[in-house]
């Protein structure tokens, strides 16, 4: 059965509806989404969209959701049709709808338009051009808890030497995003389970269910992984681990209807938050945030119940422990204590946070990488190192 984690969240709106209602209705915003609710990334934020704008008291006329808009000049016709139909604030969802979503903000300087996953609003310095994230690699941190918990339980019961405790990962890009979650999961998992290792493999694109279960299954079959996890956008790791027996732990909400014996939990960004507050920040007449983090505190990072005929005994105790460490700042995932490049512990980085592809700013200090601080770097992921105990088996998107 499913259980909802003590104090993790479901996903859902926060706050209250706007005080202010006459300019509540001059409100319009437009969402632009790389696909549509097939993809379980793109459904989270419609989902949270939609949550959003009923909280914040827009009627069904007052928002546009523009599905399966490519990262190309497709964005920025979509954000400029949105404008004609008289959104004051316009999001887009994807890393590469953000040159057209600057392009738009250039030529369009009375509408608000945020971003997702983005890198350039603290650089373009536009008053109407503004990124957000959240720090995700808490929720991924959490989830992979789960994952060494079921390693130890299978290594308890005699399934697993604690030798092949070995996790396979299902990536979408080399992308800092993607190693940034990738990696806090597994440190989440080798916290608990310290001879776990991973092996990842990449599939070139954010959403393909054949590459995906393909990439799984290679996983498994091949590369004796014993339980997966994904930063991919389909079901296809999850159909695969379903099909092979094997634990999984997914991404962007839960997968259990795709693997009833299988699912363990998934972590996900709640962008209800975001949108909510943009909302209302353009309704009050304030200035949206250059770049904003949501955390566990904002109910921005959050984790699905936990599949309990999966989960090994204790899961949810020990994620709320964490949970209390991480609220408290006891604990930081990127503890530089906690993980090696090259056997050798990193005491600086040169992170590229300005997205320019050059490392150019040291993001380490007091003893931990300070991944996705908004207010001194920036909300999008930086991490993009490949620590010990991780291997990639794949860069070129091959088998």
């Amino acid at each position: 059965m499913l259980l909802a984690l003590v104090m993790v969240f479901a996903l859902c709106a926060c706050g209250s509806k706007t005080e202010d209602g006459d300019k509540a209705e001059s409100i319009k915003v437009g969402f632009i989404c790389l696909h549509d609710e097939n993809s379980t990334y793109d459904k989270n934020f419609i989902d949270a969209a939609k949550a959003a704008c009923k909280n914040a008291g827009l009627s069904e006329d007052q928002y546009i959701i523009k599905t399966n808009i490519p990262e190309g000049q497709e964005c920025y016709n979509a954000a400029a049709e949105l404008v004609d139909a008289g959104c004051n604030v316009v999001f887009a969802d994807s890393f590469g709808h953000e040159d057209f979503m600057i392009q738009a903000a250039k030529e369009f300087p009375e509408v608000q338009f945020c971003h997702s996953t983005g890198t350039k609003a603290h650089t373009e310095g536009l008053s109407n051009y503004h990124n957000a994230f959240a720090s995700i690699y808490e929720g991924r941190y959490l989830a992979g808890i789960a994952a060494g918990l079921k390693l130890n339980e299978m290594i308890a019961a005699g399934k697993i030497t604690a030798e092949q405790a070995v996790i396979g990962y299902v990536g979408a890009f080399t992308y800092a995003e993607v190693i940034s979650g990738m990696t806090s999961f597994y440190l989440g998992a080798r916290s608990v389970c310290p001879s776990a290792t991973m092996k990842v493999r990449y599939t070139g694109s954010w959403y393909d269910q054949a590459k995906e279960q393909e990439a799984a299954t290679a996983l498994i079959e091949k590369d004796k992984c014993v339980l997966i996890s994904q930063h991919a956008d389909s079901l296809g790791a999850p159909t695969a681990c379903e099909l092979a027996g094997v634990p999984n732990v997914s991404y962007n909400g839960s997968t259990y209807s795709a693997g009833e014996t299988t699912f363990i939990i998934s972590s996900a960004i709640n962008w209800a938050p975001y949108f909510q507050y943009i909302i209302e920040t353009v309704v009050k007449g304030e200035a949206i945030a250059p770049d904003w983090c949501g955390t566990i505190a904002t109910n921005s990072v959050v984790l699905s119940g936990v599949n309990q005929d999966v989960a090994a005994e204790g899961t949810i105790e020990k994620i709320n422990e964490a949970i209390k460490a991480l609220e408290a700042g006891t604990l930081h995932v990127f503890d530089t204590a906690n993980f090696t490049v090259d056997g050798k512990t990193l005491t600086e980085y040169l992170a590229d946070v300005d997205g320019d592809y050059t490392g150019e700013t040291n993001v380490i200090h007091d003893g931990y990488f300070d991944e996705s601080n908004a207010v001194d770097f920036r909300s999008a992921p930086y991490f993009d190192i490949i620590i010990d105990g991780v291997t990639n088996l794949n860069t070129n998107f091959g088998g």
